[in-house]
């Protein structure tokens, strides 16, 4: 766990903070390749199209997440805690409607049909996701449940797991790190990968419209469906479901909803 990279005098670099900026660069090198066969756009407008994005994307998963956490994190701290991106708190469902809405903001300054600009999207959003989520392992945040296999890790005094870990009693204050837990947060990181591949080989085809972003949501609505039975930390819960998983479901039938309107484009076009 590293939560803190270096320190110099007042400036902290922050692991979550600098794997942001990683998968920040990430994804404007991927839009940058593939803006003109996505979307027929130059490359600075890529770049253009990904600081709405990503400013879009941060201020809905954090503010998303103080929601969520407002009684047990926020409430009576400093306003200004709210807006500290730097230490994590996130909540990617938040982060994506908040993106969503600056690229629907950005498709009409700059007059790009909107299914095209969510397509190019689609494709680079898994890679920087994929960057992000190193950033929750190295910060300690989004743990996995107790388990004791080859690829558990334990977490020093003073992480969240073993805060956590010492409120439920399962391991005394005095002791030097948690118990065992599933890395949840690499997972994500690796089924993210994935997908990105998987992705980028479609996008490479020059898909129709809708294709890339319906199959983006159908894709990770399974695997974040997956992945939160493997987490531990505190979530909101809606009925049987966690809040995630709960949005999962209608994550996947927009994707599907999408993924049969490019379909249908497709048999209308060939019977025309």
């Amino acid at each position: 766990m590293y939560p803190e990279i270096l320190q110099l005098g007042p400036f902290t670099l922050r692991s979550f903070g600098l794997m942001a900026a990683l998968g920040f660069l990430a994804a404007n090198f991927i839009l940058r390749r593939f803006a003109g066969r996505l979307a027929g756009m130059s490359e600075d407008d890529a770049s253009r199209l990904l600081v709405f994005a990503m400013v879009g994307g941060a201020l809905g998963a954090r503010l998303a997440y103080v929601a969520e956490h407002w009684s047990s994190e926020f409430a009576g701290e400093p306003f200004v805690e709210i807006f500290r991106f730097d230490r994590g708190g996130l909540m990617f469902y938040g982060g994506l409607g908040g993106a969503i809405a600056a690229i629907a903001l950005f498709s009409r300054i700059a007059r790009k049909p909107l299914p095209a600009l969510l397509d190019l999207a689609a494709v680079a959003l898994p890679l920087g996701h994929a960057f992000g989520r190193v950033g929750c392992f190295l910060n300690g945040c989004c743990y996995g449940r107790v388990h004791d296999c080859l690829v558990s890790v334990c977490y020093p005094a003073g992480s969240e797991p073993w805060f956590a870990q010492v409120r439920d009693g399962l391991i005394a204050r005095s002791a030097a790190r948690s118990l065992p837990v599933l890395p949840s947060q690499l997972v994500e990181a690796a089924l993210n990968l994935a997908l990105f591949a998987v992705l980028a080989g479609v996008a490479r085809r020059g898909p129709r419209r809708w294709t890339t972003a319906g199959l983006y949501l159908v894709c990770y609505a399974a695997i974040r469906f997956f992945t939160e039975t493997l987490r531990s930390d505190p979530r909101m819960a809606v009925g049987p479901f966690s809040i995630a998983q709960f949005i999962c479901l209608f994550t996947f039938a927009a994707g599907l909803a999408m993924l049969c309107a490019s379909r249908l484009a497709g048999k209308a076009a060939a019977d025309g």
